[in-house]
């Protein structure tokens, strides 16, 4: 079974149990969206120590968490799952992924840079129909998967791009997939 040095944080004590069925990993559970500050200064203890990756449900919830965990404890790595891996009989989060998905995520893990200038501006999202059009959406949650960052709106979009330092290449390589996609 795959080891994880990071410490991993999780909303519940479900998504630790989803965790542990896929790889050998110790957890930090947020106790869900009202995050304590003796969690965070857990969090960042770990961090100091370890290091973090935030493993959080891809729903508002969990975006809500991601952001007030990053914002407390800058450079933390992301995992990611897409809405449809993480949901059973309409239930939403990571609990309900496979071990295959969990084990997928965390090999694809991001680190967020702070306060970092991107390669990727405004103009380039609009040009590739991602801020606007009838199917702006569904070409962002495309990307998101594509580059393993969860789905965003477009101004979380070009945020986590740069944040995460996907590269011009990365992102015109996604692009150019989604576009032979509608071929």
């Amino acid at each position: 079974m795959m080891k994880i040095k990071e410490v991993i944080v999780v909303e519940g004590r479900d998504d630790t149990a989803a965790i542990k069925r896929a790889v050998n990993a110790d957890t930090i559970e947020t106790g869900g969206s009202a995050i304590h500050k003796r969690t965070i200064e857990k969090i960042r203890l770990a961090q100091q120590k370890r290091g973090v990756i935030i493993f959080t449900d891809p729903d508002y919830q969990g975006e809500r968490i991601r952001k007030i965990i990053s914002k407390s404890v800058p450079g933390c790595k992301h995992a990611f799952i897409t809405q449809e891996d993480g949901t059973k009989k309409g239930d939403i989060g990571v609990e309900n992924a496979t071990p295959d998905v969990i084990i997928r995520a965390l090999s694809e893990v991001r680190t967020e840079m702070a306060e970092t200038a991107g390669e990727i501006t405004s103009d380039d999202l609009l040009a590739n129909g991602l801020t606007s059009g009838v199917d702006a959406k569904e070409r962002r949650i495309k990307l998101g998967e594509a580059l393993g960052i969860g789905y965003a709106n477009a101004k979380q979009m070009l945020q986590r791009l740069n944040a995460f330092q996907i590269s011009r290449a990365e992102f015109e390589a996604a692009i150019t997939a989604i576009n032979k996609e509608r071929e």
